[in-house]
């Protein structure tokens, strides 16, 4: 069995090296063709000229791209060469009413379908550490362990298809509730005259320890935002999750705050960097020691 990936962004890259590194990648495209050529040619594997193409060549298309409109526009390419026993897995993270209906089109052709966002960033997925957060049929999700072991640590089904979204959601909203209190708290300890080093370490080793201080706590303080998680694409999810929220009556105040704050932050073109950038904005809630609200 061979996977195709379509998507060679960020994370599209590191999969798509540890499904070559497991003998599983039979091609890759992508909406740049340049990058899917460079790629291929460090890989040795085969760069389709469409997505319709892709799919012909292998047995299951991984999916990774930005947004809905994107994710349904490549699932309407793959369509005509769809058929039973093909597989698709889109690994964005789109809308949970917009995983269902690419079920829909790629289950009418006969093929099945697996909506599977993933956690874990660039590093993930450069590691092949992700997490994938997987909705849809649980037959076709049994038979594609080998691929999902060599790209993550964890797989899990949580439901039919648009569970993978709903999950993704809830770890985006809590993803913003870190980083609102993790550059909060630094901040207010930098102007408090500690040792930021020394305040990572320790804070890290204690009851409020977490994957974001231990792995962005001393870059921000040093002024670094490379991008392991880019700040408009989390602007993006949780604006999908507001929306679902709103669907349920009610506005969450994590993903209001978090949303104007990086509003706020891509107006100043920081959109490209790391969520982590938020930084910026909390900093400057100390100047002359005088506390200004965001």
């Amino acid at each position: 069995m061979k996977a195709g990936l379509i998507g060679l962004g960020a994370m599209g890259v590191g999969m798509a090296r540890n499904l070559h590194g497991a003998d599983l990648l039979g091609a890759v495209w992508n909406r740049s063709p340049e990058v899917a050529r460079e790629l291929g040619a460090e890989l040795g594997v085969d760069v389709a000229a469409s997505p319709e193409a892709l799919a012909r060549a292998v047995d299951v298309v991984f999916t990774c791209v930005s947004r809905d409109e994107d994710v349904l526009a490549v699932i309407d390419q793959l369509l005509p060469a769809l058929a039973a026993g093909k597989v698709v897995v889109d690994c964005s993270t789109i809308a949970v009413d917009t995983a269902r209906e690419a079920a829909k089109r790629v289950q009418a052709r006969g093929a099945a379908f697996l909506d599977a966002p993933v956690s874990g960033g660039k590093e993930g997925a450069d590691n092949g550490q992700l997490v994938f957060m997987v909705g849809g049929d649980a037959a076709a999700f049994d038979s594609l362990a080998p691929m999902f072991d060599a790209m993550g640590k964890s797989a899990t089904l949580m439901g039919e298809s648009g569970a993978g979204q709903a999950t993704k959601a809830v770890n985006q909203i809590m993803a913003a509730g870190v980083n609102q209190a993790v550059t909060e708290a630094l901040a207010f300890g930098q102007a408090s005259g500690l040792d930021m080093e020394q305040v990572i370490d320790v804070v890290a080793g204690g009851a409020a320890g977490n994957w974001f201080l231990q792995r962005r706590g001393k870059t921000m303080v040093e002024g670094v935002f490379e991008p392991g998680f880019k700040l408009a694409l989390h602007h993006k999810d949780l604006s999908i999750c507001k929306a679902m929220a709103a669907e349920q009556g009610v506005a969450l105040p994590i993903i209001e705050m978090t949303l104007k704050h990086y509003e706020r932050l891509m107006a100043q073109g920081h959109g490209d960097e790391d969520i982590s950038a938020l930084y910026r904005l909390k900093q400057a809630m100390f100047k002359d020691g005088n506390l200004r609200s965001l």
